[in-house]
Formats: structure tokens, sequence, C-alpha cells
């Protein structure tokens, strides 16, 4: 049997969720486990590519039908992926690039004029998102602090243990000599034509 990119149906859900988190395994998102797909306030296009009714990629754009709604900059409506992944053992096959080509056929019917992503530093995505014609257009850091990584509460006998946080100063030198575990999320922009 051929691979096969169709429309999300909720009958994917659990091969949905296995696949994405072996492909996330190997990744900055590697504890970023989901219980259920996600559903979303907007409308979405939701595809996956399957093989022997299994899915082995996904892609999850959910969009505007009102300007900076769902996308964190630019003009007109846009759209934002949530989820890209192919299952490793299906990787370097064309999978992701062919599921963002149909995405892209149908976010120009809808009216799109730009998807946006966030990604962590993992230079192989960050190179695919390149080779697809995205842009770097803006960056923050995510900073998780674990243990007596600077974790403190004034609610006696509360002792945090894990935090995530959002780095938005400049002083990425002192974040990395305090923090242990600390990623540059990027966001990517790609123009419709």
């Amino acid at each position: 049997m051929t691979m096969e990119i169709r429309v999300y149906e909720n009958t994917d859900e659990i091969s949905w969720l296995r696949c994405r988190v072996l492909a996330f395994l190997d990744t900055a998102y590697y504890d970023n486990v989901l219980k259920e797909k996600e559903k979303y306030d907007n409308p979405a296009i939701e595809l996956v590519a399957t093989e022997n009714g299994k899915v082995i990629g996904l892609l999850d754009i959910e969009y505007e039908t009102e300007e900076r709604t769902v996308c964190s900059r630019g003009s007109g409506l846009g759209g934002m992926i949530w989820h890209l992944a192919v299952h490793p053992d299906y990787r370097r096959k064309g999978i992701g690039a062919e599921l963002l080509r149909k995405a892209v056929q149908i976010a120009k019917t809808k009216n799109l004029n730009r998807l946006e992503a966030w990604t962590r530093d993992d230079n192989w995505v960050r190179k695919w998102y390149e080779t697809s014609g995205f842009l770097k257009v803006n960056s923050y850091f995510h900073v998780y602090l674990e243990g007596q990584e600077g974790l403190e509460t004034k609610i006696p006998n509360l002792k945090p243990v894990y935090s995530f946080a959002h780095y938005l100063g400049k002083d990425l030198q002192m974040i990395k000599n305090k923090f242990s575990r600390v990623h540059e999320c990027i966001c990517y922009e790609k123009t419709l034509k």
C-alpha cells in the first residue's frame, strides 16, 4: 500500500498521538507529550499522512478568520502550525514537504497570506523550515527550572520542583549559566503567494 495524505479523522487520534510522541522524542520538545489531540477554537487544516492505516505524519494549522486572533505577527489572515511531525521510521522521504504542500494549497483557498510556526533550537528542524521557504522572524527563550534552580515561593511548605518559563530579556548568558535547560524558541514565517 502507498502513502496517502488526507484530512484527519477522529478515528486517527491514537495513531496521531503515537506518531507525534515518537517524532518528538529526539527533539528539544521530547517531553511535550499529549494525551489527546488538541481541538482548536478557530477553523483548522488538519492533515495526516497514512500508510496501511497508520499515521506516519501529521500537520495541524489553526487559521484566522479575523486578523491577529491566532498568529502573533503580520497583517492579513494567517495560519499557525501547531503540530508538524513525521514518524522517525519514515523521515527523509518527503512526507513533511508533501504535508506542507497540501496544507499550503488548502490555506490559499482560505485566503491566508502566511503561515507561522514556532520551533526550538534543533538545527535539523530549523534547516527544514528554512529549506521549505520559511524565514526566521522572531525568537525568545524557553527556560526549564528544576530542583533548586531558583524555584521559590512565599507559600509556607510549598516546594516547587519543576517550572517552565519564557525569558524575553537580553542577558542570555546569565540565563544559560543559571539554568541547565534553556532553548531558543524561534518563530518562522512563510508568505503564501
